[in-house]
């Protein structure tokens, strides 16, 4: 039985929705919608679809099981609330939306209408950072003392300037923190567990823009683990993320998804790196031309479907990471000061 599937926006991402999306078998795209006609208009001859450019012409598309969301963040919550009313599964992209009072209304409406809902966190599904959780909830690194986050990326002032909505706060909730260091954050939660306290500071170092293009965070966690995050999209030329995660019995370090080093007391039998890896060049451009980290979403968000279960990130895990940003900034405006999650 097919999967008929609505793609919401018609920019990059979408492209690599549509790209993850067919790459799948017994997957058709159903209709796309978009406010750009032309770009809309070339996803759905390259990919398929009916086109929309009337969101409510859009959802009442059939046949159509889920949509995937992939508009300016600002815009997640209220438009997978309406997919949602329409018994609609909603898969968006990450973060879940801008704020955590709009989070919660699109959890609610998903519960309420009794549909999926999915927030792209791809990473959760990449082979070594599977295998980097595994080690950690499995003790091999101790006691979690220390996790160290540098997302160190370069984006060209036309990034922002010929975009509407990227580095705004009514529409991008944000700039370098919740756009592109929100995975790592949410990576941050995954294998260390909650925050209970932030510290911060941000700043617009390089681009004329709203929001923040450089941001540090020391984060507390329940754990008594300390944290420190550091997310730019200033530093020239963009280097890959690097995750370094230490506890009383060694120290793993992640480069661009990849296990780089396992320093262990007792090391394991096998700490080769796999040789799958993302192969986007995410430090240096917002281009998602690998699709395989978002194809592997799109599959398990299907399955919970067919089967009745959670996704690998639903709403209330994608969650998580906003309510972290939103404190950081929060703590941002008062630096000499501690602030709750």
């Amino acid at each position: 039985m097919a999967i008929h599937i609505g793609l919401i926006g018609g920019g990059n991402i979408t492209e690599t929705h549509a790209r993850a999306a067919r790459a799948i078998a017994g997957v058709e795209i159903a209709a796309i919608y978009g406010t750009n006609a032309d770009k809309v208009d070339r996803l759905c001859r390259e990919h398929g679809g009916t086109r929309y450019q009337d969101f409510e012409e859009f959802l009442a598309h059939r046949p159509m099981d889920l949509v995937a969301i992939g508009s300016p963040s600002g815009l997640h919550a209220t438009q997978g609330i309406a997919a949602a009313q329409r018994g609609l599964h909603v898969l968006t992209e990450k973060p879940i939306d801008i704020s955590t009072e709009r989070a919660d209304a699109l959890i609610e409406a998903a519960d309420r209408n009794r549909v999926k809902l999915g927030v792209i966190f791809q990473d959760r599904l990449k082979p070594d950072i599977c295998r980097l959780k595994q080690w950690v909830s499995s003790g091999v690194i101790g006691k979690p003392i220390l996790a160290d986050a540098r997302v160190k990326w370069y984006r060209p002032p036309d990034y922002y300037d010929n975009s509407r909505w990227r580095g705004t706060l009514s529409l991008d909730g944000g700039g370098a923190l919740i756009n592109q260091g929100v995975h790592t954050v949410d990576l941050l939660l995954w294998l260390f567990g909650d925050v209970t306290r932030v510290q911060a500071r941000t700043s617009a170092a390089l681009h004329a823009i709203e929001a923040e293009d450089t941001a540090v965070a020391i984060l507390q966690f329940a754990s008594g683990a300390l944290g420190v995050v550091q997310g730019t999209t200033a530093a020239y030329p963009g280097y890959p993320r690097r995750l370094e995660v230490t506890g009383s019995e060694g120290t793993i370090i992640l480069e661009h998804d990849r296990i780089v080093a396992a320093d262990l007391r007792n090391p394991l039998a096998d700490t080769n790196a796999d040789a799958t890896r993302d192969r986007n060049q995410s430090s240096s451009s917002p281009v998602v031309s690998d699709f395989r980290g978002h194809q592997a979403v799109f599959e398990d968000f299907i399955q919970a479907i067919q089967h009745d279960r959670m996704p690998v990130c639903d709403g209330r895990e994608g969650r998580r990471s906003l309510a972290v940003i939103e404190a950081i900034y929060r703590a941002a405006q008062k630096p000499d000061r501690v602030v709750d999650v």
